[in-house]
């Protein structure tokens, strides 16, 4: 039988009993239907998981008896930050699934001169709250227990200025400079454009705070597809694959 494993946004500790909220509740007691003494993992995201069982259940109300405590994060000993141009649909909402699954650590929606993406305050909180429930979900499917951290969109040169990682890479299919021949860094920065890239001038902004062009091979990606390829190769060249 299947475990569920369900993110907890609230302290949790061994020997506690935890009221979850509303959510949650109608996900384990309507959705999954399960009922006293069922097993299940739970997580905060502050490190490790737990081991629980529901305590008292119904449709509308599921508390746990939070169990015993697993330290383990299942997370890479390379750090990632990606910043990828905003991009239109749910291909966006594709790139923080699976990055998410692929072990980054930040994900920073950009504003590029490309970027078809036009956000006022408001409809960027709403999007903001539903790309990180994105991270959550697929967090609790692939088995990480530290869901990556999604920055409010930001202007790609405040972004560029800000990386301190040890290597830090700006996707350009018209560069010759592979992965392999780099050395092996603790930490990388990714950046990638929106649909049809970043522009001549963003490639310059980026190349002038050290960043280092790279290439995925002679085939052009979308922009949804090119995170997926590029963090694959990063955890098989120096992350956990």
């Amino acid at each position: 039988m299947r475990i569920p494993r369900l993110f907890v946004d609230q302290p949790l500790a061994s020997g506690q009993i935890v009221d979850l909220d509303p959510a949650a509740s109608r996900y384990l007691g309507s959705v999954l239907r399960m009922e006293t003494g069922r097993p299940l993992i739970v997580f905060n995201g502050q490190g490790g998981e737990y081991l629980a069982t529901i305590h008292t259940a119904s449709k509308k109300q599921v508390s746990i008896g939070v169990g015993k405590f697993n330290p383990e994060n299942r997370e890479s000993p390379l750090h990632i930050a990606l910043g990828i141009g905003l991009s239109k649909g749910d291909r966006f909402d594709l790139v923080v699934q699976k990055a998410t699954e692929l072990g980054v650590n930040h994900i920073t929606p950009l504003l590029t001169s490309r970027a078809e993406v036009k956000l006022n305050k408001e409809r960027a909180e709403k999007k903001l709250a539903h790309w990180r429930q994105i991270a959550i979900s697929a967090s609790e499917q692939c088995q990480r227990n530290i869901p990556p951290t999604i920055a409010a969109p930001q202007k790609l040169q405040e972004w560029l200025d800000n990386r301190t990682e040890d290597l830090r890479l700006v996707l350009h299919h018209r560069s010759d400079r592979l992965l392999a021949q780099h050395l092996k860094p603790s930490s990388v920065a990714l950046v990638i454009g929106p649909e049809g890239g970043l522009d001549d001038d963003e490639i310059q902004l980026a190349l002038k705070v050290d960043f280092k062009q790279l290439t995925l091979g002679p085939r052009v990606f979308r922009t949804e597809t090119a995170p997926m390829v590029a963090l694959s190769l990063l955890q098989y060249q120096w992350g956990d694959f």
